[in-house]
C-alpha cells in the first residue's frame, strides 16, 4: 500500500463538488487517512507549485490555487500514486477518458478540479507539505 496526495481545487470547492470527487475516490478502493479544509496564500502556493516555477503557467497557478479553499486529501492503496492519476484523468478535462474525475467536472486544463501527486515525482514531499506527524490515521 502506499500514498498519494490529492487536492481539490478552488474550483470545484466553489461548485460543491467535494464530496461527489471524495466518493469517486473512495469507490475506486482508496481510503482517506488524513483531510483536512485550508486556504493557501501566495507564498504557500507558490512554495508548493515551486516545482513548476520559471514555467509561463506559473504564476496563473499560484494565483488560482489561492483563490479559495481547497480540500487536501491524504489517500491509501495499492499503487495509489498511479492508480489515483487514472482516476483522476488527463489534466486537459477534454481529453481525459470517460467518467474520470476531471472528464466530469473540469472545465479547462486550468480549472481542472483537482491535483493529483506525479508517481514520477515525490509524492511524499506534497504529503509533508501538508500534514505532520500525527495527522495521519491508518486503519
Amino acid at each position: 500500500m502506499e500514498k498519494t496526495l490529492l487536492i481539490i481545487k478552488p474550483d470545484a470547492v466553489r461548485k460543491n463538488l467535494t464530496g461527489n470527487i471524495l466518493k469517486q475516490v473512495m469507490d475506486a478502493g482508496f481510503k482517506i487517512i488524513g483531510m483536512k479544509m485550508l486556504w493557501l496564500n501566495k507564498e504557500q502556493g507558490g512554495k508548493f507549485y515551486e516545482i513548476h516555477k520559471g514555467k509561463d503557467f506559473y504564476n496563473w497557478l499560484v494565483d488560482f490555487i489561492s483563490s479559495g479553499p481547497v480540500v487536501v486529501a491524504c489517500l491509501k492503496a495499492d499503487s495509489a500514486p498511479a492508480r489515483l492519476r487514472e482516476v483522476v484523468g488527463a489534466t486537459d478535462p477534454k481529453k481525459a477518458a470517460p467518467n474520470t474525475v476531471r472528464n466530469l467536472y473540469g472545465t479547462s486544463v486550468g480549472e481542472n478540479v483537482v491535483h493529483a501527486s506525479a508517481p514520477d515525482e515525490n509524492p511524499q514531499r506534497e504529503i509533508d507539505f501538508f500534514f505532520k506527524a500525527g495527522d495521519l490515521h491508518e486503519y
